[in-house]
């Protein structure tokens, strides 16, 4: 059905109608600029919330555990899942905005034209129509002239009283008007014939075609609003398999956690490498009623003097999970957030210490390897420059092998400094066999010391489970009184010095000849055990093995303390 045949007289309406179908056509495009909004803050927050969540440097340990890494690619995923909602405000923003805006812009401007020619055919016969009515008018105008001047001339000629000049006038002026009644009837004749012809294209030629385009128009915007429609569901549509994957990877995510790899790798984390302490021997205080009231005030004050001693030495032992140990628990987590460990690890669990130190050891490798690989490009290129002097100038490459030897240097240097701490560490570490027995010192002399030497009998140190150093109280032995000689004081003072614990290690940087006596040979690069720090002296006391100790200027050695050393 055509508009030009059925809506031929309704020219006001589909200008109205044809307008509205513009206004919805920006309608429809401001809806979408909406909906693109709204996909780029959901985008804009979906990633926010990504970046919210994705791990700090301090928590990189976490993606040990598979369930943090799982939770990791998912935060990734979702940062991908945003990014195909941006995709959609793009492709419609392209696609539909731009598209639909310079649409109704051109269909803005086609509408104009074809109202303006219909409205410009509707005043042309509206005009054809007012000159027809000018013509009809004037011929009927003319006509009752005619008459008026007939029906004078006849009474005139009848009246006998009337002369024939009078006569002959109104006879002529009757002529007169009859010839112009007559003419004005052929120009209203002939201006009807042409109205007709020209109405007749009007309403069967000019609206018809003039409507047909503006159906054209309309029929199109249609049609293109429907594209935009089917355009709007397309672009969601083309993401949806990209959306599948990331929530098919978000799956897969989950489906990777490993509970039994996670708890292992717990072990792994915060294995301290310390045999755990054995069973707690017996210890017989029964025998100190065998005193006799013989012994001597000396003795009953030496004896008190160990009470002391023994009591300050329950004072000192640090167990885990004890007070103190809290303490230097939270140190260290102190130490973890603020970034302020030894470079050497040592404030670690052995087996801690050596994981962290031969991962260390591996990247410095890796640096050293990733060096190498460049100076033998280098050497290459300088070769090929030697042999082919046009290709470039074989001196430029000199300071950049200059640079990488010194790189290669000190990464070295690096790399042997952690070597000799991880050798340490392995030479250190405890060697699983059965569990030590806990067992004070009092009972081991009763038990194996005579009675006649009690008067040697000191505190000695031991090393608890958790690796810190403690003092074991220690008493003495009923027995027969002895007085107590200078040199049994020197026996007692010898007895202590002889079992005085580790502090930490030292590493030689320079041979020392220990000539003089009290001093220990040391050679470069030698590991020992500090059993005694600098007092301002400038020597520090070190031990070889068991037999071997002594000093050593602390100025040739490098001293890394125990953490509990330097707690205490």
């Amino acid at each position: 059905m055509s508009w030009g045949t059925e809506l031929w007289d309704q020219f006001d309406n589909l200008e109205k109608h044809t307008q509205w179908g513009i206004d919805f056509v920006e309608k429809y495009t401001k809806f979408v600029k909406e909906r693109t909004e709204i996909e780029l803050n959901y985008a804009r927050q979906i990633r926010n919330l990504s970046k919210k969540y994705q791990p700090k440097k301090k928590e990189e340990d976490e993606n040990k555990y598979t369930w943090c890494r799982a939770f990791h690619s998912t935060l990734n995923e979702l940062n991908d899942y945003a990014g195909q909602h941006e995709v959609i405000a793009e492709n419609m923003t392209s696609q539909i905005i731009t598209e639909l805006t310079r649409y109704a812009q051109e269909l803005k401007t086609e509408r104009k034209s074809h109202f303006h020619d219909g409205r410009k055919a509707q005043q042309q016969i509206e005009a054809s129509w007012k000159q027809l009515e000018s013509c009809k008018r004037k011929f009927e105008r003319d006509c009752k002239e005619a008459d008026r001047a007939q029906q004078y001339f006849e009474k005139l000629d009848a009246d006998i009283n009337v002369t024939k000049a009078d006569v002959e006038k109104a006879r002529q002026q009757a002529q007169m008007r009859h010839q112009m009644a007559s003419d004005s009837k052929n120009e209203y004749s002939s201006y009807l014939q042409k109205f007709n012809q020209e109405q007749n294209e009007h309403y069967y030629t000019i609206i018809p075609n003039t409507f047909q385009k503006i159906q054209a128009m309309e029929e199109k915007r249609i049609e293109r609003m429907g594209e935009s429609l089917k355009t709007f569901a397309e672009v969601d549509r083309q993401i949806l398999p990209i959306i599948g994957k990331c929530l098919d990877g978000i799956t897969q995510a989950a489906e990777s956690i490993e509970p039994k790899n996670d708890s292992s790798q717990v072990i792994e984390s915060y294995k301290s490498g310390f045999e755990p302490p054995g069973d707690v021997e017996f210890e017989d205080y029964g025998q100190a009623m065998k005193r006799t009231v013989s012994e001597t005030s000396l003795t009953n004050s030496r004896s008190d003097n160990k009470a002391d001693r023994s009591g300050k030495g329950k004072s000192k032992t640090l167990w885990p999970f004890n007070k103190k140990s809290k303490l230097s628990l939270n140190a260290h987590v102190r130490n973890l957030i603020e970034g302020s460990n030894p470079e050497d690890f040592s404030h670690l669990p052995p087996e801690q210490r050596r994981k962290k130190l031969q991962a260390k050891i591996d990247d410095f490798n890796k640096d050293i390897q990733k060096e190498m690989d460049q100076r033998d490009a280098l050497t290459k290129m300088k070769e090929v420059y030697i042999k082919n002097p046009q290709m470039g100038d074989p001196n430029s490459v000199d300071p950049r092998l200059a640079e990488i030897a010194q790189n290669i240097e000190k990464l070295q240097v690096e790399a042997q400094k952690f070597e000799g701490w991880l050798a340490e560490v392995e030479g250190r570490m405890p060697v699983k066999s059965d569990p030590p027995r806990r067992t004070s010192v009092l009972y081991e002399t009763q038990n194996s010391t005579p009675p006649t030497t009690n008067n040697n009998n000191c505190a000695q140190d031991r090393e608890s489970p958790d690796g810190s150093y403690t003092e074991e109280p220690s008493s003495e032995v009923p027995s027969k009184v002895q007085p107590e000689t200078a040199e049994s004081g020197d026996e007692f003072d010898d007895a202590d010095e002889e079992m005085l614990p580790t502090i930490g290690t030292c590493k030689a940087l320079y041979p020392f000849d220990g000539v003089n006596e009290g001093t220990i040979s040391v050679t470069e690069g030698e590991l020992l055990y500090v059993i005694e720090e600098d007092k301002g002296d400038g020597w520090t006391r070190v031990r070889r093995n068991e037999e071997e100790e002594g000093y050593v200027p602390t100025s040739y050695v490098e001293v890394f303390l125990d953490s509990n050393a330097k707690d205490s």
